[in-house]
């Protein structure tokens, strides 16, 4: 099987096929929780130092650097947009392929339909059609992708292509073009997750950028290689341990979308922490504990939990976001996992500090061999009374099968957002993103406002 012209085909149908209202909402809660991330990431690095750096080649154009406040071309602010949006760790999650499609599609998707003019029926086109292009890639290589790639990186550049391939005009057979060079173009190392390096939420930025490029390239008439997903030397062979499992990844093409089955984050660090914080949740509400009274936490997850969220030194914001340990104790300190929690007062709190000694993480085989379908962790806490509590968590608070309202979506909004815009833009550009029928502008000028 040749995925090529499948995924261009479906790609490309988005342009013109019905749009059911369900599945528009469905689009509209990924950009309502894309903004969420994004507005408090653009005034930390990378993305502010990116914006300032890249500023005198930023270029002509309509698409809105959400960072700065500045309008330039469509791949300068998907590049600083998609980057921004990754960096406070509150984006959404294709469960099935480990995957953050809201940043690269959603970034290089919005600064698209800026530069063409599109309404927000096109945005939300667009989104849907990046959404299923590279989630249905993500499917095709997961597991086995991970273990050295950061999918969001790498499955990411495809979803930014569709987008912004549907957005420029490409018919069919231009779509397989520009998902064929973005194949060459995928990048973003799991190695990069590791210390107090800023990398990694460019490698989502790289993606909006790079996708876009491949999409520019398509509809100028660049070719890509026809066999660049399943050939012998391509994609899936390069990135993981087949040539694409595409029979598997095409399983309810047209039954079913992406889009409708997103994780929507409830904490604010990395998504294999979250099966353990909501256990920790449960029990706690459940028997009325507070933090002096544990003696000890085993967190029993699955791999990833322990490879990537082991971390009883967490120095970082970064590596801080990547702790079970540092993200349990803000939990039980401070009530949740926010941005409060990663802020340098917090980080360098004695009281956090403190208590992580007493989480430990350890591998669970059953966890292990569920994933990534089921993203699932047992917590056990003794208390210092000899109290012993133990609860399975099986699936994620803000999961397809657990799913955050549209009134917690909008409380998680306002929460990130305020802070940074205000209350009354906030309001404003949350309507918006529910109800309105253009694509949304109103937070640069707030930026620009505060740059002045």
């Amino acid at each position: 099987m040749n995925p090529l012209p499948i995924l261009a085909a479906h790609g490309a149908s988005w342009a013109t096929r019905p749009l059911p209202d369900a599945l528009a909402h469905h689009a509209r809660r990924a950009l309502v929780d894309w903004f969420a991330a994004l507005i408090p990431g653009c005034d930390r690095a990378p993305a502010s130092l990116l914006a300032a750096a890249l500023a005198p080649s930023r270029g002509p154009g309509r698409a809105i650097c959400y960072v700065d406040g500045t309008r330039g071309a469509l791949r300068h602010a998907a590049l600083l947009n998609a980057t921004a949006s990754h960096i406070v760790e509150f984006d959404d999650i294709f469960r099935d392929a480990g995957y953050h499609p809201g940043c690269p599609v959603i970034g290089a998707a919005v600064a698209a339909a800026q530069d063409t003019g599109a309404d927000m029926d096109g945005l939300l086109r667009a989104i849907i059609a990046g959404y299923e292009v590279s989630c249905r890639i993500g499917l095709a290589v997961a597991p086995s992708h991970y273990r050295h790639w950061h999918t969001t990186g790498t499955v990411g550049t495809f979803g930014a292509t569709a987008a912004v391939a549907l957005l420029l005009g490409c018919d069919t057979e231009k779509m397989g073009h520009a998902i064929a060079t973005a194949a060459t173009m995928a990048g973003g190392l799991r190695e990069a997750f590791a210390g107090s390096g800023m990398s990694k939420p460019m490698h989502p930025g790289h993606a909006a950028d790079a996708g876009s490029l491949a999409a520019i390239a398509a509809a100028a008439g660049v070719t890509g290689a026809p066999n660049v997903l399943h050939g012998p030397a391509g994609f899936a062979a390069a990135t993981s341990d087949s040539t694409g499992r595409w029979e598997t990844a095409f399983v309810g093409l047209d039954d079913w979308f992406a889009i409708e089955r997103m994780t929507i984050k409830n904490h604010g660090c990395c998504g294999h922490i979250f099966a353990a914080l909501d256990a920790v949740s449960v029990l706690r509400d459940a028997h009325g504990f507070g933090p002096d009274d544990i003696r000890s936490i085993e967190v029993a997850g699955y791999g990833a939990t322990k490879g990537l969220c082991d971390r009883p030194e967490a120095a970082t914001e970064q590596e801080a976001r990547f702790s079970a340990q540092y993200c349990i104790a803000a939990l039980l300190y401070l009530g949740g996992v926010r941005l409060e929690a990663f802020t340098p007062e917090r980080l360098a709190d004695p009281v956090l500090r403190g208590f992580m000694p007493r989480v430990s993480v350890v591998l669970d085989p059953e966890a292990e061999a569920a994933f990534p379908g089921r993203r699932s962790a047992t917590v056990t806490i003794t208390l210092a009374d000899g109290r012993v509590l133990k609860h399975f968590q099986p699936t994620r608070i803000g999961d397809p099968d657990a799913p955050l309202s549209d009134a917690q979506l909008g409380q998680k909004f306002m929460e990130l957002t305020v802070p940074v815009i205000g209350q009354g833009p906030a309001d404003a550009l949350l309507h918006n993103l529910w109800t309105g029928r253009a694509v949304p502008g109103e937070i640069a000028m707030i930026h620009a406002r505060r740059a002045a």
